[in-house]
């Protein structure tokens, strides 16, 4: 049977809708309501000399920067000076305080400072004698990555403890910041407890974060989302550690 002209034409038109339907790639955006938290390591800080630790904020150590520190604080600032932030936060501690201190003044804000999101408490081993017994292999330290366990240390604080006051700080800071991009610098203590506990891994799996380092995670619909970790391109060139 003949064709009409109207069913070639609508057979036509068919045709051409099938052509035109493409389906790309979309690129992820913050769904509405959701808060990115930008999570920043702080800078380098100064080196422990055996006999004379760290000054002291409270219990804990609290070092000022090393000078590769402020050169670290000096490019995350670049990297992160065109981006939207609404708000800024820092830890207790001086070193997050010194490292975000040439973004706020790019960004023109003053950081809230966070008590809850200072570093792990170290017990007997802070001040800075962590260090040394990391690097003489304390047998204490390798009990403390067996176990994966930061109360190894006498008199540190336990893991559940460290959880429980970090994301308590991360959850206020999302639920005033709904539709917003904040920044928060922090510890590597901090950031390792944070994305085991919203990744539900086993602790101590996301240690080592390096200095001034940008791990990005969102509250969306009462859960987290880890977006990315240990950014390091403003700092080195290469993937590896040479």
């Amino acid at each position: 049977m003949t064709q009409t002209a109207p069913d070639r034409e609508h057979e036509d038109l068919a045709a051409s809708d099938t052509e035109v339907r493409q389906f790309e790639q979309q690129r992820w955006q913050r769904p509405p309501g959701a808060t990115e938290i930008l999570l920043v390591r702080h800078g380098a800080s100064q080196a422990f000399v055996p006999g004379e630790p760290f000054p002291m904020l409270g219990t804990q150590g609290n070092p000022a920067l090393a000078p590769e520190g402020h050169v670290q604080a000096a490019a995350v600032a670049r990297r992160l000076a065109s981006e939207p932030i609404d708000a800024l936060f820092v830890s207790s501690l001086q070193r997050t305080q010194q490292t975000f201190e040439p973004l706020a003044e790019r960004l023109g804000m003053t950081p809230a400072i966070e008590p809850d999101l200072r570093e792990v408490a170290l017990g007997e081993w802070d001040g800075g004698r962590i260090r040394q017994f990391a690097a003489e292999n304390h047998p204490l330290y390798v009990r403390l990555h067996t176990e994966r366990r930061w109360d190894v240390i006498p008199g540190a604080e336990t893991n559940e403890q460290l959880i429980g006051r970090c994301m308590g700080a991360l959850e206020r800071i999302a639920g005033a910041h709904p539709d917003r991009l904040v920044a928060a610098c922090v510890h590597g203590g901090v950031i390792g407890a944070a994305l085991a506990h919203i990744v539900g891994a086993t602790p101590f799996s996301f240690g080592g974060s390096d200095n001034c380092s940008i791990t990005q995670i969102v509250r969306c619909d009462d859960d987290w989302v880890l977006r990315r970790f240990n950014d390091c391109s403003h700092l080195d060139d290469y993937l590896h550690h040479r």
